[in-house]
């Protein structure tokens, strides 16, 4: 398949999400996204198709690649793309001043439809997974890192952060901590431990499904903004959809291009002001990436138990 026609394809996808939720999808602003990155948006390149359910959030959906390290950094590609403005600000030097610490696997994009490009994301090796005691030392990480390490560090967590998000547009960035298995009561007590209220009892029964949990940090602030427990499912009837009725139509219609059951990864977020819902759908997984992960296995186990209730 030519670039031409894989930049197409992706793009056909992109255009099929958005439809569903009757979402406007302009070509060229997409395509501008998509172009600034070249041959880095490729067949290796896992995308994600995403979501998150309620009023506040309709009217855009999100579109996540991964692209190689040897492109550069996909800050300085976007500025460059003019995508994004250039800022002094310590998110715009988060991602170069990791890669110069840390073993990287990966980087990722994050654009809305609507709202364009607005993060970035750097991968940690499987066999070398982050260490917050050392991002926690990075000069442009935001010090609530630091502040909240211990809650994170008490469960464990501390020496599992396999992603790190930053946000340009919010002025915000996302620690990905691997945390399966999760129960209700660490949940709790990591909640408290945040300032954090408790969550429904709807949420609190969706929490032991999660395998990652990723708290929102701010440069302003010392308190952590919300938290998000992320769990993986073949089962759009699995979690709690019926909230949100937009997220079950996304569930079970979002464009795939694998074999198999359709990869849904399901976010619920709390914060202090709210509980919403989120969810993205894996269009693409390449192999080699995705039977590497341990949630691979989790996934097909979930696959054979829904098709024995069938």
């Amino acid at each position: 398949m030519s670039g031409a026609s894989k930049a197409e394809a992706v793009y056909s996808a992109i255009e099929e999400a958005s439809s569903l939720l009757d979402v406007p999808c302009s070509r060229s602003r997409v395509q501008q996204v998509l172009g600034a990155f070249g041959d880095g948006v490729s067949e290796e390149s896992v995308i994600v198709l995403a979501m998150a359910g309620g009023e506040r959030y309709r009217g855009d959906i999100d579109y996540n690649f991964t692209v190689p390290t040897h492109i550069g950094d996909p800050y300085q590609i976007a500025v460059a793309g003019g995508l994004l403005d250039d800022s002094d600000h310590p998110a715009s030097r988060l991602l170069s001043d990791i890669a110069e610490r840390c073993r990287v696997s990966f980087y990722g994009v994050e654009a809305g439809v609507v709202g364009g490009f607005k993060k970035t994301y750097v991968f940690f090796p499987l066999d070398e997974l982050g260490s917050l005691e050392t991002l926690a030392q990075i000069p442009s990480m935001p010090k609530a890192v630091a502040e909240h390490a211990a809650a994170f560090a008490r469960n464990g967590m501390d020496r599992r952060i396999s992603i790190v998000g930053i946000d340009y547009l919010s002025g915000t960035m996302n620690i990905y901590y691997m945390a399966a298995p999760v129960d209700q009561q660490m949940a709790l007590d990591l909640l408290g431990d945040l300032d954090l209220p408790a969550p429904s009892d709807e949420l609190l029964r969706f929490i032991p499904n999660s395998f990652s949990i990723y708290p929102t940090y701010s440069w302003d602030s010392a308190q952590i903004k919300r938290v998000c427990f992320s769990a993986v499912s073949p089962d759009q009837h699995a979690y709690p959809t019926t909230l949100h009725p937009e997220i079950a139509t996304f569930a079970a219609a979002a464009p795939y291009e694998y074999g198999g059951a359709r990869v849904l990864v399901y976010g619920a977020t709390i914060s202090r002001a709210e509980e919403y819902h989120k969810l993205g759908v894996y269009f693409r997984r390449p192999a080699a990436f995705w039977n590497s992960l341990p949630l691979a296995a989790t996934f097909e186990q979930l696959v054979a138990a829904q098709r024995a209730a069938q």
